[in-house]
């Protein structure tokens, strides 16, 4: 909900996009009455010519759609518990679990059957629109769609500018002033290169990082850099579940942080906010300051691509496309990657990346293959090719035996069975 008004907000904050008309669709009446209050709200307070719908029929609101921004999640409180508390007690302690992993994995599984639905309905309402995709886990659902679907799809996701804004912190250099050149796949990209002025700031980065107050602010994401030479996307927290050499042990995590595993490396923490989060949008009063709200652009890509799509704007934005024309030439070229894209009035465009280097290629290479897996056990029903996904992922070879692994998918699959495909 909150999500979705600050993209409001942005796409309405160009003045060549503010009489746009929003359709705002939700399948929750109470939290979608809310978003269109906000919504509206921010075209009366600006004196835009755009104008806001609301309706719990997607149909109505994908007929004649130019671009369908897609932030769904499925299922609600329960099998985002059981992804997060079943791995658990294996000891596959998730911090967030949402893309990659046990609930990455089985947060595809369960989404992936309503995108595809969805993408159905944009095949035949508004066949031309450009899917613009939100949801986690992002290269598993862009995968399925550009497997299964002939929707024209982007994932969008602000790991990139938001560590960009981190990079300049630590280097102490204006933001906007930062030149980068980032590749992986989505939550597991590297920045390839960052100068100021032309010159790298590499240095200046693993100078900070000898600062102790410095380092304890991204520990994860400079032990990478100190091991591998290159900085990630991802937070801290998140990257800790990404590979497999963070939330093993108490004594691992004191070692690497200096502090111990419950306040460094806490498990479930996106678990417990999106509950909180929940109960507060429920809440029948709504807790906005209705006159206060406007356009001020925060840094999402949505509206700047479909400003440039729009004006024949050229931007260059870091975006989740197909890999079949080789962006990233060490990936599979039907794998999801996240790389430089040029945007303008012809549409989205992958700048050729070449190869990943060898040290940090391998990180993003496996999560591709779990992907794959995990999108073709969907496509195809085949509950095997789950259980290899699952055996394939770094935090859950470093907790679990294979047969360890095999009984905490089963447990997964039963306990989910009701959101899932017809795995056989």
């Amino acid at each position: 909900m909150v999500f979705a008004t600050t993209l409001v907000g942005d796409v309405l904050s160009f003045d060549a996009l503010e009489d746009s008309h929003v359709a705002l669709m939700d399948i929750d009446e109470h939290r979608l009455d809310r978003t269109r209050r906000v919504a509206e709200a921010i075209v009366d307070n600006e004196g835009l010519d755009a104008t806001v719908s609301a309706t719990t029929d997607r149909r109505e609101a994908l007929e004649g759609a130019d671009y369908v921004l897609n932030m769904v999640n499925v299922g609600g409180t329960e099998p985002f518990e059981n992804e997060i508390r079943i791995p658990e007690s294996y000891g596959v302690k998730q911090a967030i679990g949402d893309t990659i992993g046990p609930g990455g994995i089985f947060r595809g599984l369960r989404t992936i059957p309503t995108l595809l639905d969805i993408a159905r309905d944009i095949e035949e309402l508004c066949p031309d629109a450009l899917l613009l995709n939100y949801t986690n886990p992002m290269s598993i659902l862009c995968t399925t769609l550009f497997e299964a679907t002939d929707v024209d799809t982007v994932g969008l996701c602000h790991s990139v500018p938001h560590t960009a804004a981190a990079i300049a912190d630590y280097v102490d250099v204006p933001k906007a002033e930062l030149e980068y050149w980032v590749a992986g796949i989505n939550h597991v990209a590297w920045f390839l290169e960052a100068k100021h002025d032309g010159e790298s700031v590499y240095p200046a980065l693993r100078e900070a990082m000898d600062d102790p107050d410095t380092y304890e602010r991204d520990t994860v994401r400079f032990e990478m850099l100190r091991h591998f030479g290159y900085f990630p996307t991802e937070s801290s927290h998140h990257m800790s579940e990404y590979v497999p050499y963070f939330r093993t042990d108490e004594d691992t995590i004191e070692a690497v942080t200096g502090t111990d595993y419950a306040e460094r490396m806490p498990t479930a923490t996106y678990l417990e906010g999106w509950k909180e989060r929940s109960a507060k949008r429920d809440d029948p009063e709504l807790d906005v300051d209705l006159e206060a709200v406007g356009t001020e652009r925060s840094e999402e890509y949505a509206s700047r691509l479909i400003h440039s799509v729009e004006t024949d704007t050229p931007r260059r934005l870091n975006l989740n496309v197909s890999n079949e024309t080789d962006a990233i030439a060490n990936l599979p070229s039907d794998a999801c990657v996240e790389v430089p894209c040029l945007v303008d009035g012809t549409g989205v465009r992958a700048c050729s990346v070449g190869d990943l280097p060898a040290p940090v290629a391998p990180f993003p290479q496996r999560h591709a293959t779990v992907n794959r897996l995990t999108v073709e056990g969907a496509l195809e029903n085949d509950r095997e090719k789950v259980h290899q996904a699952v055996k394939l992922d770094p935090l859950t070879g470093a907790a679990c035996t294979l047969e360890e692994a095999h009984e905490m998918t089963e447990a997964l699959l039963e306990a989910n069975a009701e959101y899932l495909p017809d795995l056989h």
